[in-house]
C-alpha cells in the first residue's frame, strides 16, 4: 500500500511510540487522526507533525469507553472521510502481584489493549472490505512469554497477537492487509522508559522509531508479524514453545522478573 494521501486512524497518539508513529506516518504522505484522552498531549504531537508538514488532526477520546467506539468512528470520518489505516497503539499496563489487583485494574487493561483494538477494527472492517485498507496493531513480546507482575498485561497482548492471527486468514484474498507488531523493551519513549529502570542486560532494548519504521513496513509489504527486538529473542521464544518451564527460568536468569517486580512500587 502506497501511504501518500491515506488517512490513518492512530490511537494512543499524544505521546512515546504513537508521536513517532505519527511523523513517521506523516512523513510518508499520511494524513493522521491522533486519539487519545490527553488533549494537550495531542496537540503536542499535531504541532511536532505539523513542524515537519505534516497533516494531523486531534481527536479526544477514552477508548475504554468501549460502546461509544461508534461515536468516535462517526466524529473520525467527519474529519476526513473514510478510514484507511488503522493503527492500534493506545495501551496501558499495570504492575502487581495478581491477587493486588482490583477488578477495575484488569478490566482497564483488558479493555484499553485488547477490546478497543478489536472492536474498532469491527467497526471499521466493512468500509475498509469494500474500499482497501490495512489494520496495525501493536502488541508486545510479553504476548510471546507472560511477564511476571504484568499479567493482564500480557494477556491482553497474546490475546492481540493471536486475534491477529485468525483475522489474517479471514482476512486472506481480500482487499484488507492485517500485521501485528511486538517490541520487546523500548527506551527512550514508551511505558518502559517511563519506569526508569533499565532492561536485562542480555536482551537490551530498541528505540521507538524502530517500531514507528516497522508499522510503515507493514503497512507497505503486508507483513504478517514483525518483532522489534535487538537481543536474540526468536530463538529463546522457540525454546519457550518446546519446553515452557525451560522458557521461564531462561526468563529468570535474564533478569526479566526481577526489572518487573521492581516496577510494581514504582
Amino acid at each position: 500500500m502506497n501511504l501518500n494521501n491515506k488517512t490513518v486512524l492512530l490511537t494512543g497518539a499524544s505521546r512515546g511510540i504513537g508521536t513517532y508513529i505519527a511523523k513517521t506516518l506523516a512523513e510518508e504522505g499520511a494524513k493522521i487522526i491522533g486519539v487519545a484522552r490527553s488533549e494537550d498531549g495531542l496537540n503536542e504531537t499535531k504541532a511536532e507533525v505539523e513542524k515537519d508538514g505534516g497533516t494531523f488532526e486531534s481527536l479526544p477520546f477514552n477508548i475504554n469507553r468501549i460502546n461509544d467506539l461508534s461515536t468516535l468512528v462517526d466524529e473520525a470520518k467527519a474529519l476526513k472521510g473514510s478510514i484507511d489505516i488503522l493503527v492500534n497503539n493506545a495501551g496501558i499496563e499495570c504492575y502487581s502481584e495478581y491477587q493486588d489487583y482490583s477488578a477495575d485494574d484488569v478490566s482497564d487493561v483488558l479493555n484499553i489493549n485488547l477490546h478497543a483494538p478489536m472492536e474498532l477494527t469491527r467497526l471499521l472492517l466493512p468500509e475498509m472490505l469494500e474500499n482497501g485498507g490495512h489494520i496495525v496493531t501493536i502488541a508486545s513480546l510479553a504476548g510471546k512469554k507472560g511477564v511476571a507482575y504484568n499479567t493482564p498485561y500480557s494477556a491482553s497482548k497474546a490475546g492481540l497477537i493471536m486475534w491477529t492471527d485468525g483475522m489474517r486468514q479471514e482476512l486472506r484474498g481480500s482487499r484488507v492487509g492485517i500485521s501485528v507488531i511486538c517490541p520487546g523493551y523500548i527506551s527512550d519513549a514508551g511505558m518502559f522508559h517511563d519506569g526508569h529502570l533499565d532492561p536485562p542486560a542480555m536482551l537490551g532494548s530498541s528505540k521507538p522509531q524502530a517500531v514507528a519504521d516497522a508499522v510503515v513496513k507493514a503497512i507497505k509489504n503486508n507483513s504478517a508479524e514483525i518483532i522489534v527486538n535487538s537481543g536474540p529473542i526468536k530463538p529463546l521464544l522457540a525454546l519457550g514453545q518446546i519446553s515452557p518451564r525451560l522458557g521461564d527460568s531462561v526468563v529468570r536468569i535474564f533478569g526479566v522478573s526481577k526489572v518487573s517486580k521492581k516496577r510494581i512500587n514504582e
